[in-house]
């Protein structure tokens, strides 16, 4: 018995510890402001408002409920203990390895318990240094994450693509979405180096490439990155390239300058200006919320404008292909030697790597 109560006590503090990290208490805080907003007599005045409401308590409780569980049950069986009865020995034996079996199931939330960690994702690229044979990886990578993105039950959305002049892009923009698309990408962000023959030089030399990817948590919601109107530059123009009459035709194409930290945001890919505004208005605020984790800093006010040259020299990844096939990512030290089954969408051991490697403390 007294192992048991050993057992049951060194959960009881993983728990409540892990309990803390993933601030259930404050979302049980939440939660209960939510439902007592939600039984206001005219709560369901502003329908949109409402279903954004109820949307959030789901959220929530399905995120708390299976900790609170837990705590509860750690406690009903140290009680149970308290009785000294040893004809339970076995019984509440049984209960501890049960407890600890969820807890350990329950403790893989923790590498996904970041701020922005359950929401979905934008995801951008970039391609770098390299000419064609850069725009062709970065269209490789577009790829690769579309696919990952499918076989992982996420919802992608191109929002804009800029072709390549002969192969590729030259950069994209996608909406990953779905819950814990940001978590789970996160450690995409950087830069991806590709070493292979190039298929576009007439001797076929060996040629490498670099693309960047952008990872950035989905802000949708204005309340959750404050900014200032009269930070924002905005500019309508006439858009450019394929889209049909009135896409070339109208000034639909916005773009939105942040001026503290010269953040730019262009939109053209949809025939509303207002359509394309909302849309950049989202990945302004999503870039100033990743700004806030990098720099930690709690207020917009306090950011400066993002390192452009340090983000291109962190090389993340190398994918080569010749003279010999290897993906190694330079953090964990993870490595496969598929790279066509990791270029085919296969990254689930790199982020799984990562995550292991960055789980919060």
């Amino acid at each position: 018995m007294e192992d048991v109560k050993k057992r049951l006590l060194q959960l009881q503090t993983e728990a409540h510890k892990a309990s803390r990290q993933l601030r259930i208490d404050e979302l049980d805080t939440e939660l209960k402001q939510l439902r007592k907003a939600s039984e206001a007599a005219d709560f369901w005045s502003d329908n949109l408002a409402a279903q954004d409401t109820m949307r959030k308590q789901g959220k929530i409780q399905t995120r708390i409920e299976p900790w609170q569980s837990l705590s509860r049950d750690i406690n009903d069986t140290l009680e149970m203990l308290a009785l000294d009865d040893e004809t339970m020995g076995a019984e509440l034996a049984k209960q501890t390895t049960q407890l600890e079996q969820r807890f350990a199931a329950l403790k893989d939330e923790l590498k996904l318990s970041g701020p922005y960690d359950d929401h979905s994702a934008i995801l951008g690229i970039y391609a770098g240094a390299g000419g064609t044979d850069a725009q062709d990886w970065a269209g490789m990578l577009l790829r690769m994450y579309l696919r990952w993105a499918a076989a992982s039950g996420f919802k992608a959305n191109v929002i804009e693509e800029s072709a390549g002049e002969e192969a590729g892009i030259k950069s994209a923009v996608v909406e990953i979405d779905g819950n814990y698309a940001y978590g789970k990408l996160k450690g995409e962000h950087g830069v991806h180096r590709l070493v292979r023959l190039s298929p576009f030089n007439a001797d076929n030399l060996r040629q490498t490439s670099f693309a960047k990817v952008e990872i950035l948590p989905e802000i949708d919601s204005p309340d959750d990155v404050d900014i200032d109107e009269k930070d924002l530059k905005i500019d309508v123009y006439r858009a450019g390239g394929h889209g049909g009459q009135s896409v070339n035709t109208t000034d639909s194409a916005v773009r939105i300058t942040h001026v503290p930290t010269n953040i730019v945001v262009a939109i053209q890919n949809e025939r509303s200006q207002l359509q394309n505004k909302e849309t950049a208005m989202t990945i302004l605020r999503s870039r100033l919320a990743q700004l806030q984790i990098e720099q930690h800093q709690e207020k917009v006010a306090g950011l400066k404008g993002p390192n452009q040259s340090a983000e291109w020299g962190n090389q993340i990844r190398s994918y080569v292909v010749h003279p010999y096939k290897q993906v190694k990512d330079l953090r964990t030290g993870h490595e496969s030697k598929e790279p066509d089954k990791i270029l085919d969408g296969n990254i689930d051991d790199f982020i799984e790597a990562y995550l292991e490697q960055n789980l919060t403390s």
